[in-house]
């Protein structure tokens, strides 16, 4: 089974971590980051899909992506 996610964040290092962690963790990335502009905080927002193959291991949608 492949799984997804999509990381979010304000663009800056805890957010290259954050994907920088899920890389370690054997996910991979899936298509380049984007941005987007949040004029409410004044800030950059960032996202990033990525992907994982859970061998053996049927869909269940009570399990948290990150326990597959």
């Amino acid at each position: 089974m492949l799984i997804y996610r999509f990381l979010t964040g304000e663009d800056d290092a805890a957010f290259c971590h954050r994907v920088t962690k899920a890389l370690s963790e054997g996910w991979e990335l899936y298509g380049p980051p984007t941005y987007a502009y949040d004029g409410h905080n004044k800030k950059m927002k960032a996202g990033q899909a990525v992907t994982r193959v859970a061998k053996d291991q049927p869909y269940d949608p009570d399990k948290k992506l990150v326990d597959f």
